[in-house]
C-alpha cells in the first residue's frame, strides 16, 4: 500500500552525450511503499536516467531530491549512502570471485581481521530461503548459469538492506514460476516501506505488480499513468508510438527434410557432471522446433555443443549430414549455421569493438568485406549501415562501440548479422531477452520469415508464451534429456509447465486430467 511521502523525485533530468540527449527533460516521482514501472523501448533512455539516479552517470541537467532534500549523487557510494541499490540488466559481477565474495564486496564480514566469507554465506542462505532466490554461495560465477547470475545480482542489492530499490529488467532470465515468486518479493519489499522502481519491457508484469508506469520514449517522458486504470495495449502504445500487435501472425509448417540430426548426445558442464545426458532430435527446413525447460537442465550446454563452443563427449551433431560434432565454430558456421547466442556481450559481440566491426564478424574474411586478404573499409561500412537501417538499430552511428548500444540494440545488431548470412539452420537462445514489445514483434516476425523461407529454426527460450506462439513443435528438456516433444498448437501452459517440471505424459493424463480440462 502506497504512502503519501515521495522519497525520489527526478526534475527536468538531462543527460547529454556530444549532441545526443539520452534524457531530455524527464520527471520522476516515487513515493514509499510504491512499485513504479519505468517503460519504454530499447535505448528509449530508462537505464541512463537510473545511473543517474544511482550516481554512475551525472546529469547535464536538472535536480534530484531524496525524501525531499536536494542532493548531489555524484557515485554509487554516495547512492550507497542515501539507500539507493540498483540490479543491473547486464551483470556486474566478477567471474572468477565466488557469488558470496560477489555480494561481500565493498561490504566484507571480518573475524579475527580476516574475511569472513562463511558468515556472508549463511545470510545469503537466509536471504536466498526468505526470497525464494536459489544459488550456491560457494560456486564460482563463471560456473553457474545466467539466471542464477541474476538471483546472485538481486541478493547482492537486497543483502545491503537497500531503501530504494531500482530493479533493471530482473526477469529476463527467470522461468515462469521464478518471476511469480519475484513478483511475491517485490510486492512485499514495496509492503515493507520500500520504493521500488521496476524497468522493464513485459506489459503483463506492469499490471501484475506495478501502482504508477512512467514512459519514456526516445529520451522524453511521455507520461505517468496508474497501471489500474490503464490497459496494456494502452501501454504498449504510448511506448512505441504507434498500434501494436501483440498476435504472432503465423501461417501452418511445411516441413520438409532434416537439416539438423542430434543423436544419444552427452555434454559434460564446467563440473564434469553429464547436463547433457543422450539426449536425441531433429529439426526440419521449413519448421521452429522449440526448447523449452527451467533454466539449468541443459539447454544452455546443448546449444553450445551444437555451435561448437562446447565439446561433447559422445553422441553426433549432423548439420545438412555433415557431423559437426566437436567441429570448431568456424567449420560450423560455413557449414550453414547461424546463432544468436544466449548471452549477447558474452558470445554475441566484442564490445570494444566498432558496432560496424561486430556486423562483420561471421564475414570480414569474404568479399566484398575483403579482397586477396585485405580488409574493405568501406564495404564494411556500407554493410553496417545497411543493416543498421534494415533492422532499425537505434545507435548514433556505425562508428559507436557495441558496448554503447542499450541491450534491445545490441541483440537485434546480433540477429542482423546472423540472418544476413542466410543459414541453413538458425539457433536462436533467448533472442528477445531484454527486449521491448515492438522489437519482440519484430524479431518473431524475422524467425517466422526464415521458417517460411524453407529454413529451418531452433528456438530456446524461457518465455513460455514466446515458445508456445512461434514455435511449430516444443520438445520440453528436463534433467538434461528431452522428456517428450508436442505439437505446440496441441498442448497447453499447464501441460507444458508440468513436463517442464518433470512429469511424464503418462501421469500427467493419470493425475492432472482436472487441470488440464480447465483453459489457462
Amino acid at each position: 500500500m502506497t504512502t503519501s511521502e515521495v522519497v525520489v523525485e527526478m526534475q527536468h533530468i538531462v543527460k547529454q552525450f556530444g549532441d545526443f540527449k539520452a534524457n531530455d527533460d524527464i520527471n520522476l516521482e516515487v513515493r514509499r511503499g510504491e512499485i513504479h514501472a519505468l517503460l519504454g523501448e530499447n535505448g528509449a533512455g530508462k537505464s541512463t536516467l537510473m545511473n543517474v539516479l544511482t550516481g554512475l552517470l551525472e546529469p547535464t541537467e536538472g535536480e534530484i531530491k531524496i525524501k525531499g532534500e536536494p542532493v548531489q549523487i555524484d557515485s554509487p557510494d554516495k547512492a550507497d549512502e542515501l539507500g539507493i541499490g540498483m540490479v543491473h540488466q547486464h551483470f556486474m559481477l566478477i567471474d572468477k570471485f565466488t557469488v558470496a565474495e560477489n555480494i561481500m564486496l565493498g561490504n566484507e564480514e571480518h573475524n579475527a581481521g580476516f574475511i569472513d566469507e562463511e558468515t556472508t554465506a549463511n545470510k545469503i542462505l537466509e536471504l536466498s530461503d526468505r526470497y525464494g532466490l536459489k544459488v550456491d554461495p560457494y560456486a564460482k560465477v563463471e560456473d553457474i548459469s545466467v539466471g542464477q547470475q541474476q538471483r546472485a545480482e538481486i541478493l547482492k542489492v537486497l543483502y545491503k538492506g537497500t531503501d530504494i530499490l531500482i530493479l533493471d529488467e530482473p526477469t529476463a532470465v527467470l522461468t515462469p514460476q521464478e518471476i511469480d515468486d519475484l513478483m511475491r518479493v517485490i510486492r512485499s519489499l514495496a509492503d515493507e516501506g520500500k520504493a521500488i522502481i521496476l524497468i522493464t519491457h513485459k506489459l503483463d508484469e506492469i499490471k501484475q505488480v506495478a501502482d504508477q508506469c512512467t514512459v519514456i520514449r526516445r529520451g522524453q517522458g511521455i507520461g505517468t499513468v496508474d497501471v489500474k486504470e490503464t490497459s496494456q495495449q494502452e501501454l504498449a502504445d504510448m511506448m512505441v508510438g504507434r498500434a501494436v500487435s501483440f498476435s504472432v501472425d503465423k501461417g501452418p509448417a511445411h516441413p520438409e527434410e532434416v537439416t539438423l540430426a542430434v543423436n544419444d548426445l552427452v555434454v559434460e558442464d564446467a563440473r564434469g557432471l553429464n547436463a547433457v545426458n543422450g539426449l536425441s532430435f531433429e529439426v526440419r527446413k521449413g519448421e521452429i522446433l522449440g526448447i523449452a525447460g527451467v533454466d539449468g537442465n541443459g539447454q544452455t550446454e546443448l546449444i553450445r555443443a551444437i555451435t561448437g563452443l562446447m565439446p561433447s563427449q559422445s553422441g553426433s551433431i549432423h548439420l545438412d549430414n555433415v557431423d559437426i560434432s566437436n567441429k570448431s565454430p568456424r567449420y560450423i558456421t560455413e557449414t550453414g549455421l547461424a546463432h544468436i547466442p544466449e548471452d549477447r556481450q558474452r558470445h554475441g559481440l566484442i564490445l570494444d569493438m566498432s558496432l560496424e566491426d561486430n556486423m562483420a564478424l561471421q564475414t570480414y574474411y569474404k568479399p566484398p568485406l575483403s579482397e586477396n586478404g585485405i580488409l574493405q573499409h568501406k564495404e564494411i561500412e556500407k554493410h553496417a549501415i545497411r543493416l543498421i537501417e534494415e533492422y532499425d538499430v537505434r545507435t548514433q552511428s556505425e562508428k559507436e562501440p557495441a558496448s554503447s548500444l542499450s541491450g534491445g540494440n545490441q541483440q537485434k545488431a546480433i540477429i542482423a548479422r546472423e540472418v544476413e548470412r542466410n543459414p541453413d539452420l538458425l539457433i536462436a537462445a533467448q533472442p528477445t531477452r531484454g527486449l521491448d514489445v515492438g522489437a519482440i514483434e519484430f524479431i518473431h516476425k524475422r524467425l517466422i520469415e526464415q521458417r517460411d523461407n524453407g529454413k529451418a529454426v531452433l528456438l530456446m527460450s524461457f518465455e513460455l508464451d514466446e515458445i508456445m506462439d512461434v514455435s511449430d513443435r516444443i520438445a520440453v528438456m528436463y534433467d538434461g534429456k528431452i522428456i517428450d516433444i508436442v505439437e505446440a498448437n496441441n498442448t497447453s501452459e499447464t501441460e507444458l509447465g508440468l513436463l517442464m517440471a518433470g512429469v511424464s505424459r503418462e501421469k500427467i493424463v493419470e493425475e492432472h486430467k482436472e487441470e488440464l480440462s480447465v483453459g489457462d
